[in-house]
């Protein structure tokens, strides 16, 4: 029966404990635990705006390699129409030149695009991780709310401490 109605004392000594495990919690582990949180909230964030950055750097390269593209395919016409007018011959020469720098560029315009994407996928993937962290901090944050669920871990921890 003294488990299920404790007496006066054990409650004083219990609040008494409780009041100084709270007052050594919020003197020393609440700065440092709130300082962290706040750290790493800075760290995100800055990651956030890194990521942004590389974005609009990978538009502004897909422009430009767009915009190059555009200038080639307008060089290489322009190349085939002098070669029509001069003659037969260098048409045919020019013809073979221009494409083989076209394709050339695409070949350079594919690895360009190919490394920009594996950045991109990369990025992607740490933003991903650093998400994943942060949902996880998020859920033991929540799961840890409940007063009820607090006392019962702190209750299996005792459970578990076997004293001499």
């Amino acid at each position: 029966m003294e488990l299920i109605t404790p007496s006066f004392g054990l409650i004083f000594w219990m609040l008494i404990g409780f009041g100084i495990l709270f007052f050594i919690l919020a003197k020393f582990a609440w700065p440092i635990i709130t300082n962290g949180i706040a750290s790493r909230n800075k760290k995100i964030a800055d990651q956030l705006e890194e990521a942004a950055k590389i974005h609009e750097e990978m538009e502004s390269l897909n422009k430009k390699h767009e915009e190059m593209m555009v200038q080639a395919k307008a060089e290489r016409d322009a190349v085939l129409a002098e070669a029509r007018k001069v003659s037969e011959e260098m048409y045919e020469n020019a013809k073979l030149k221009a494409s083989a720098e076209s394709q050339a560029m695409i070949e350079d315009a594919k690895k360009t695009i190919y490394y920009e994407k594996m950045k991109a996928i990369t990025d992607a993937k740490n933003a991903i991780a650093n998400f994943s962290i942060d949902i996880a901090q998020k859920v033991l944050t929540e799961e840890l709310k409940d007063r009820e669920k607090q006392e019962a871990i702190v209750e299996k921890w005792m459970d578990d401490i076997h004293f001499n």
